[in-house]
């Protein structure tokens, strides 16, 4: 597989800060890994099955407003065995949608891996990430977790460009982070595929169709957290301009694989 590269100009042309983004890049070597040759086995799992949300896995997250929108019920459907996490308009409103599992399943360590497709339109975004909820406690993340954006679609960056991040201590403007990641694969935005993290007490490392992309070192969690998947909206009506609605974020399953010890 071939290596790209782009400038960090790229990224100040799509509207975001230079100083809080890295230039993306291609996967670290041409090897793919899977969570059996990592030595995982499968510990979680939903395939979303059914006609609806199992409530014993996942809960509708902060419904209310949201940036621009309102996370709503309404925007998150279970059919043919797919979750579908919707942003559409309803009269003068926007809703977006977030599930999560938090008081449901929560751990910490291991290999978590969703397969997706991504939306289609710039400004809104689909994202798959873990939470800490203890997350404003305090500044140190092996006592009070971090939020690790496992992927995040910011179209605007490109068709073929996924982010990463992890975040610790408090939000606000002190907030620490990792700065944000880009991972450049040809096609991303077509079809489905998978994004996952493995995350263990020394590190975290991002994949993309079992390609390694980034390690971070920095901002390890070391409490339960929770998954969440979520479809979300800017806070500024300029950054929709392009954006088509409906849009939707579909998820085929999501999977957490441990080591067995």
């Amino acid at each position: 597989m071939k290596y790209y590269y782009f400038f960090v100009t790229l990224l100040c042309l799509a509207g975001f800060n230079c100083l809080a983004q890295r230039p993306a890049q291609g996967p670290v070597s041409n090897k793919k890994y899977t969570p059996k040759k990592l030595g995982y086995e499968l510990f979680w799992e939903d395939q979303f099955n059914g006609d609806k949300l199992d409530t014993t896995k996942w809960s509708v997250r902060g419904i209310g407003p949201r940036a621009l929108g309102f996370v709503s019920p309404e925007a998150v459907k279970v059919e043919n065995g797919y979750l579908k996490l919707f942003a559409l308009k309803k009269g003068d409103s926007m809703l977006i949608s977030a599930v999560g599992t938090q008081n449901r399943f929560m751990t910490r360590y291991g290999y978590f891996e969703c397969r997706a497709q991504l939306q289609h339109s710039p400004g809104v975004w689909g994202a798959f990430w873990l939470q800490s909820p203890l997350l404003s406690n305090g500044d140190d993340p092996s006592l009070f977790g971090a939020e690790i954006d496992i992927m995040e679609f910011f179209k605007k960056l490109g068709t073929d460009i996924v982010s990463h991040n992890v975040w610790w201590g408090p939000y606000g403007p002190d907030q620490h982070t990792t700065r944000g990641m880009q991972s450049y694969l040809k096609g991303v935005s077509k079809g489905f595929h998978k994004f996952a993290l493995e995350w263990t007490p020394e590190k975290y490392i991002f994949y993309i169709d079992g390609y390694k992309f980034y390690e971070v070192t920095k901002g390890i969690s070391q409490i339960d957290q929770y998954i969440i998947l979520s479809m979300e909206i800017p806070g500024k009506m300029e950054d929709l301009k392009y954006t088509v609605f409906p849009d939707v974020f579909i998820v085929d399953y999501v999977r957490v694989y441990k080591k067995s010890y």
